[in-house]
C-alpha cells in the first residue's frame, strides 16, 4: 500500500491510496480460505467444499469486503502517519479499479485548525446577578389572582361578551355529519380566551342563556387533526349558562386556595420562580460573556465544511421561508453530477442578511472549537455520572414517562453522545471562570431579556422591562398552578 499527500491548503488535505492487486488477492484468498473451512453446502461435508466452488459463491462479496477494508485500513495508515486531527468526517472516492489491477484512491479530509490557547487567567467576565424584586412578584401575584377570579352566574338576560365564561353543551358536524371529538356538554369555556378554533369563541359573543345557535368555522390547514385540517365545520351550540368572573383578593384565602400555607409561602414560593427563570438567563447571559472575551482572541482558520453546515442552519433560521434541499435517498430520473443545483438557504435574503448570517456562522463555529480545544487541553471531561445526572434530569421533563425516557437513553448511544456534547462544554465554561477574574455585576429584568439588538439601544429598554415582567410574571403563574 502506497499512500501520497496530493494537497495541503489551509485545513484541506488530499491523500492517494494505491492498494495493489497482490494486495487485495491476498485479502480475498484468506477469506475465502476461511470460509471453506467453515461454510456448509447442500452435497458437501462441513469443510470439504471444494475452493472452486467457495469462489464461484462467496467471491463477488468477498471481493466487496476486501475492497472495503483496503480502504478502511488506507484512510486510517493515512490519518494516523500523519497525525491528523479531524475536523469532519474524511471521504474516500476509487478513482481507478479493474479486477486483478491495483485500486487507485483518493482521501480528502479536513483537519482541525491550529489555535493558540488564550490566557484565561487575563480573562475579564462580568457576572451578572438578579433578584427577583418586589414589583415582579407583585406583579405575578396579580396575574395569578387574576387567572383565579372566581365565576359568578349572571342573573340578568344580557348577552355574553368576551371576558365571560360560557357553560355549553355543542356538536361539531363537517358535511352534515359529526365527526369524532368534536361533541361535549357542560363544558365551560372563556370567550376571548383563543383556547378553541378560530371563529368558534366569536360566534359565541352576544349569545344568551338557554339560546342554541350554529357556529361555524374553519378549521386551520396546519391542524393537528389531520382529517379535519382545511375543512369548514358547523357547531350546534346550546349555551346552558352565562358566567362572568367576580373579584378575588390576594389575601392567605388565595393562598390556601392554591395550596400554600397563608400569602407569605405563595410569596416565596413565586420568587423562587421568578429566580428559577432568571437563574436561567444569567446562565446564558454570564455564558455570552465569556464567549465574548474569548471572541476577542486570536482569530484561525475554520474548516469550511463547518462553517458551511452552520451557515446553512443560521441561514434558514433567518429564512424560514427558503425552500427545503430535495431529499435524494429515492432513485431520480436525473444524474447526481456536480452541476446538479439545491435550493440555497439564503434564497430571497439580501447581502446584508447574508453578511449577518455569515458572521454570525463564523463566530459560531470558532467559538465552538476554541471550547473544544481549551477542554481537550485542559483534560476538561465528561465522567458516567454526568451524562447519568443528565439524562435523569431529561426524564424528569417528561412526567410520567421516566421510564421510557431512561430505556431510550439506555439503548441509544447516539442519544447520549448528544447529551455529552452540552455538558462538555457548560464545565469548559466553567473551567474558564475559575481561572479568569470575575466580577459580579448588578443587572435589571429590561438588560437580562432583552434581545441583542434591543440590548445595543438604549431607547427600547423601557418596553424591553415591560415585556420581560410579564414572561416572568406568567412563568411563576404557571408554575404555581402546577403546585
Amino acid at each position: 500500500m502506497k499512500i501520497s499527500e496530493t494537497k495541503a491548503e489551509g485545513l484541506l488535505r488530499e491523500y492517494s491510496i494505491l492498494i495493489t492487486a497482490a494486495e487485495i488477492d491476498e485479502q480475498v484468498s484468506a477469506k475465502l480460505t476461511e470460509l471453506a473451512a467453515t461454510v456448509n453446502m447442500p452435497g458437501f461435508r462441513p469443510g470439504k467444499v471444494p475452493m472452486s466452488v467457495v469462489k464461484s459463491r462467496f467471491g463477488p462479496q468477498v471481493q466487496g469486503e476486501a475492497l472495503k477494508n483496503a480502504l478502511d485500513e488506507g484512510a486510517r495508515q493515512a490519518i494516523e502517519d500523519n497525525e491528523l486531527r479531524l475536523a469532519s468526517q474524511p471521504s474516500v472516492d476509487i478513482k481507478a479499479y479493474d479486477e486483478g489491477k491495483d485500486l487507485e484512491a483518493a482521501l480528502s479530509c479536513e483537519i482541525m485548525p491550529e489555535i493558540s490557547m488564550p490566557d484565561l487567567a487575563a480573562l475579564k467576565i462580568e457576572k451578572p446577578m438578579l433578584e427577583a424584586g418586589k414589583a415582579e412578584v407583585d406583579e405575578a401575584l396579580n396575574n395569578i389572582a387574576d387567572a383565579n377570579r372566581p365565576t359568578i352566574e349572571v342573573t340578568s338576560k344580557r348577552a355574553a361578551k368576551d371576558g365571560d365564561v360560557v357553560v355549553i353543551d355543542f356538536v361539531g358536524r363537517i358535511d352534515g355529519e359529526a365527526f369524532e371529538g368534536g361533541a361535549a356538554e357542560g363544558h365551560s369555556l372563556e370567550l376571548g380566551s383563543a383556547s378553541f378554533i378560530p371563529g368558534f369563541e366569536e360566534g359565541l359573543v352576544g349569545a344568551k342563556s338557554g339560546e342554541t345557535r350554529d357556529v361555524t368555522v374553519h378549521f386551520p390547514e396546519d391542524y393537528q387533526a389531520t382529517h379535519l385540517a382545511g375543512k369548514p365545520a358547523v357547531f350546534e351550540v346550546t349555551v346552558k349558562e352565562l358566567r362572568e368572573k367576580g373579584e378575588v383578593a390576594i389575601d392567605d384565602e388565595l393562598a390556601a386556595r392554591l395550596g400554600f400555607d397563608d400569602l407569605g409561602a405563595l410569596r416565596d414560593a413565586v420568587a423562587g420562580q421568578i429566580n428559577g427563570q432568571h437563574a436561567t438567563a444569567l446562565r446564558q447571559a454570564l455564558k455570552k460573556n465569556v464567549l465574548d472575551a474569548l471572541a476577542d482572541g486570536e482569530a484561525f482558520d475554520i474548516p469550511p465544511s463547518l462553517y458551511a453546515s452552520e451557515y446553512e442552519n443560521v441561514a434558514r433560521a433567518m429564512n424560514p421561508n427558503a425552500p427545503e434541499p430535495h431529499n435524494h435517498d429515492h432513485d431520480h430520473d436525473h444524474d447526481h453530477d456536480e452541476d446538479h443545483v439545491h435550493p440555497a438557504a439564503d434564497e430571497g435574503m439580501d447581502d446584508d442578511a447574508k453578511s449577518e448570517a455569515k458572521a454570525v456562522a463564523e463566530r459560531r463555529v470558532r467559538l465552538g472549537l476554541l471550547l473544544t480545544e481549551v477542554g481537550r487541553v485542559n483534560n476538561v471531561e465528561v465522567t458516567e455520572d454526568d451524562t447519568r445526572q443528565a439524562v435523569f434530569e431529561e426524564a424528569r421533563r417528561y412526567p410520567g414517562q421516566e421510564q421510557q425516557v431512561l430505556e431510550y437513553f439506555q439503548t441509544n448511544k447516539e442519544a447520549m453522545q448528544q447529551l455529552a456534547g452540552p455538558i462538555f462544554e457548560d464545565k469548559t465554561v466553567d473551567f474558564i471562570l475559575e481561572m479568569a477574574t470575575v466580577t459580579e455585576v448588578q443587572t435589571d429584568v429590561e438588560t437580562l431579556y432583552a434581545a441583542p439588538e434591543e440590548a445595543a439601544a438604549p431607547a427600547k429598554k423601557k418596553a424591553a422591562k415591560k415585556s420581560a415582567a410579564k414572561k416572568a410574571a406568567k412563568t411563576a403563574d404557571k408554575a404555581d398552578k402546577a403546585t
